[in-house]
């Protein structure tokens, strides 16, 4: 049985395989891999968890736990916090490993289970392969602890205190941010305290939206994939600058003192740009996706740095990071990793590095972000019944062989499988948006019209 995707386990809830049984072997299956695997780096015999603010979580974190302690694990709650507050969290208490129950942007139904290893990184492959196999085993486990060698559930009140005083421990002392008016949206999400007290702590004046979570209204219209509240609101307000968050805060997106959005690959440039600068730029690259904007990697390419290109997915960002020695890398919907201060995707550390040097150069930053010209990108989601028949549809790889064909050296062509939806994505960017247009549209009506969701 196959449970972990590109980003943990993610499913509409009480719907294989987010229910709550299986959830409960799952957490078994979990303590079982730290417990008795040599690849495993060991902590305190402790599992520190967290959620955003879905209505699931508290049956997710009540099933996850029960399977965790009766294999003999103890468990530390943290309540409603970022992702990246888990990663760090983990690591920085040494327990041995951090989980967050959290499907990140998608809608409230559903809900996932990401898990951290002692080091903050997500697990490996194989240690993900093994509780796999061990939740498909129904001979497991067959014998488990008793009496006082079952674990304990604690719970930590001030990790969100703890987590806001790191993040402000990475912009050098002294430095506030007096004068910027800021509007943050935390996508009625994990974020929804985190930000705004961090930026207010430093002076800003913030005015927060979407941050009162009910349970179902998170990434409801608001956060980093629906912007439009956020630019209403920067324009009314005539702030300096927003930031938007989705559910589990591991992404920031901003918007500009005049309405434009300041994408992932906008921040990969600027961020990249003043490290550079300040000889800070490990590898002399930063690592991205092949989403990232072919306009990204020729400006790159003009200050003499490179951009290493991966499959789409936070996960396999940070391991080619690992393996070439990159210390900045990210995707365009705003997941964005520093290593100098975090192991994973860190929302409320990239809006304030990005603030901090806003407050560095005097800029906004529409001024920061002029001399990346990004091409003309248009990326459509076509909804189908089985997404692994791509390849298998000569219909489609036709339309697209032709679509290549007419694009030529004008642009970039992209059709793939989404990780974490039944969706196939297709990207095209070009020098001139109609162009873009048309062949995406071309491509989605042949994809939609041979593999679309059966009614």
């Amino acid at each position: 049985m196959r449970l972990f995707g590109t980003d943990g386990i993610r499913g509409r809830v009480n719907k294989a395989p987010m229910i709550p049984e299986n959830v409960l072997r799952t957490g078994m299956a979990i303590a079982h891999v730290l417990k008795n695997n040599p690849q495993n780096d060991h902590g305190r015999n402790m599992v520190l968890i967290g959620k955003d603010t879905r209505l699931s979580g508290y049956m997710i974190e009540s099933s996850l736990t029960s399977g965790i302690c009766s294999m003999g694990m103890n468990v530390t709650l943290v309540g409603p916090v970022p992702t990246p507050a888990v990663s760090f969290l983990a690591r920085t208490l040494r327990l041995d490993a951090g989980i967050v129950i959290s499907a990140s942007h998608n809608p409230f139904e559903d809900n996932g289970i990401k898990v951290f290893s002692a080091s903050g990184f997500k697990l490996s492959d194989e240690l993900e392969r093994e509780i796999e196999r061990l939740v498909a085993d129904n001979d497991f486990p067959k014998k488990r602890p008793s009496g006082e060698k079952i674990g304990r559930a604690f719970r930590l009140d001030d990790a969100t205190g703890r987590y806001i005083e790191y993040v402000k421990s990475t912009i050098p002392k002294g430095v506030d941010l007096e004068g910027l008016k800021v509007v943050v949206d935390a996508a009625n999400g994990a974020a929804y305290k985190v930000t705004q007290w961090l930026l207010r702590e430093l002076g800003a004046e913030v005015i927060s939206i979407n941050d009162k979570p009910d349970g179902i209204n998170i990434n409801d219209n608001c956060g980093s994939l629906h912007m439009d509240c956020l630019i209403k609101t920067v324009k009314e307000t005539a702030a300096h600058v927003g930031i938007a968050h989705d559910g589990d805060a591991d992404r920031t997106i901003f918007v500009d003192e005049k309405g434009n959005v300041v994408d992932g690959d906008l921040i990969l440039g600027i961020w990249a740009t003043e490290l550079k600068r300040e000889d800070k730029l490990k590898g002399n690259g930063i690592v991205a996706t092949v989403m990232s904007n072919l306009g990204l990697e020729r400006y790159l390419e003009r200050l003499d740095i490179r951009l290493i290109r991966t499959k789409v997915g936070d996960r396999y960002v940070v391991e080619e990071m690992k393996r070439g020695g990159y210390n900045l890398g990210g995707e365009q919907s705003g997941h964005i990793i520093f290593f100098d201060y975090n192991t994973t995707g860190d929302g409320p550390v990239t809006a304030l590095q990005i603030l901090c040097l806003m407050r560095k150069k005097n800029k906004l930053i529409s001024e920061l972000t002029s001399n990346i010209d990004l091409y003309p990108q248009v990326l459509l989601n076509v909804p189908v019944s089985d997404k692994k028949k791509l390849e298998d549809v000569p219909a489609i790889k036709k339309v697209i062989d032709e679509s290549v064909k007419k694009l030529g050296n004008r642009g970039r062509i992209l059709v793939r499988p989404s990780g974490t939806e039944s969706k196939i994505r297709v990207m095209v960017e070009a020098d001139d948006l109609d162009i873009a247009r048309n062949l995406a549209e071309d491509m989605a009506g042949v994809i939609r019209k041979t593999m679309g969701e059966r009614q």
